[in-house]
């Protein structure tokens, strides 16, 4: 009995775990859903496109590309094609890219580094003209042996020139790996060129000012440094450095001007000398033609009183006894009215042969050639001759010469008569 009562209890305990674990297996079916069956169906992939194509390829200098590349169709039935390619990059119809990045390529300037290439590829369908695709990449080369670019002027580093000239010379540029993009001027002495510099090829233009070289400076000379800094694209710098010694030279343009001024000044003062030769010599010949009629009636008037004085006619002989008197009273009338002017004659003779030395003076000191280098001497002999001829004609009274034309003058200085009046007598 007691056993078959422990046999209906265990099945009871059996029964009652069953049921909850088929309670428990309800609740977690609800909360997790199956997973739906897999599509073991494959889609084909309409679309042609290249697999493994890159973008971007970086190749080295002296290296060698080979790529092939692929197409999700059957490769048989299409080709690959590419477009504004660069020198020596090739591609198969299969799709195979080659490429040796030769040096001489570089060198010759046909490839440029860090430069993107973008090349256009494509692939066409044997078949079917409307199936292709086109896609490009970009290919950059660069290398690690860096060859340095340099500025080269047209001239030497050392250079020598006058105040006055001109120095022009052209800034050319010797190009290694990376080329010289900019150029920058720079000065030991703030000057100012006749051309502006910025880059290979630029022609520098500079003229020295007369007045560049002070005082000051030891030697009458100055030393200019030129700096041209070339920098190409990854800041390499490379500075050629030339050295110009300007020498102190003559301003010849101010001194033709200087020279022009002096000459001008000396022909005014001569039509002022001339004029003042015309006055004296005008009031000299006055009082000679006066003193010539006193000196005309005294000696008419002597005859007559000896013609007279041989008359029959006792009234005659009478006249002829008192005119000679008479002639003999004119004299000191003459000296009286017409005393005879020496002080005006010398200075008549003393200003003609001033205005005689001053025009030689400015014949022989004219200027010879395009460029004369003598002209600050010509031009010293000129004043001091000016100053000294004003020193000695102090005291002659000069005048504008507003009454008379300078070719009334110089025609009156040059008359013959007049030159005659005043011409050295041989004794």
């Amino acid at each position: 009995m007691f056993k078959s009562e422990q046999v209906t209890s265990f099945r009871l305990l059996v029964l009652i775990g069953m049921i909850s674990s088929l309670n428990a297996f309800s609740q977690d079916a609800a909360l997790h859903p199956p997973l739906p069956a897999r599509d073991t169906t494959r889609v084909e992939d309409s679309t042609l496109r290249i697999r493994n194509l890159n973008p971007y390829f970086t190749l080295h200098v002296d290296s060698t590309l080979s790529y092939q590349l692929e197409i999700n169709r059957d490769p048989a039935r299409y080709f690959f094609f590419m477009k504004n390619a660069p020198v020596g990059l090739r591609i198969r119809e299969n799709g195979l890219l080659s490429f040796k990045a030769d040096k001489a390529y570089f060198l010759s300037g046909k490839l440029k580094y860090d430069q993107e290439y973008k090349v256009r590829i494509g692939v066409q369908n044997l078949n079917d003209p409307a199936d292709r695709v086109d896609t490009s990449f970009t290919l950059v080369f660069f290398t690690t042996e860096i060859i340095p670019s340099h500025v080269k002027p047209t001239v030497s580093n050392v250079l020598y020139m006058d105040e006055g000239d001109t120095i022009s010379f052209r800034l050319q540029c010797e190009t290694g790996t990376y080329p010289i993009e900019s150029i920058n001027f720079y000065s030991n002495i703030p000057i100012k060129t006749n051309s502006e510099i910025k880059g290979c090829n630029d022609n520098f233009t500079w003229s020295p000012p007369y007045d560049f070289v002070k005082e000051t400076d030891s030697s009458k000379q100055k030393l200019l440094l030129l700096y041209f800094v070339g920098t190409n694209k990854i800041f390499m710098r490379d500075t050629a450095t030339i050295r110009i010694y300007v020498k102190d030279a003559l301003n010849y343009p101010y001194e033709v001007m200087e020279y022009n001024q002096t000459l001008r000044n000396i022909n005014t003062y001569i039509l002022r000398l001339k004029y003042a030769f015309f006055q004296l010599d005008k009031k000299v010949k006055k009082t000679k033609n006066t003193r010539t009629d006193f000196d005309m009636s005294t000696a008419t008037t002597a005859l007559g009183g000896t013609v007279l004085s041989s008359a029959t006619s006792t009234g005659a002989q009478n006249a002829g006894k008192i005119l000679p008197s008479v002639g003999v009273a004119l004299v000191p009338v003459k000296e009286t009215v017409a005393p005879p002017l020496t002080a005006e004659q010398n200075q008549a003779g003393l200003v003609r042969s001033s205005i005689k030395r001053l025009d030689y003076t400015m014949r022989d000191n004219a200027l010879v050639g395009e460029k004369d280098m003598e002209i600050t001497k010509k031009i010293a002999t000129l004043k001091n001759e000016l100053k000294q001829t004003q020193v000695q004609l102090i005291d002659v009274p000069l005048e504008e010469t507003t009454s008379m034309t300078e070719e009334q003058l110089n025609a009156y200085f040059d008359n013959p008569k007049v030159n005659k009046k005043y011409r050295l007598k041989k004794h």
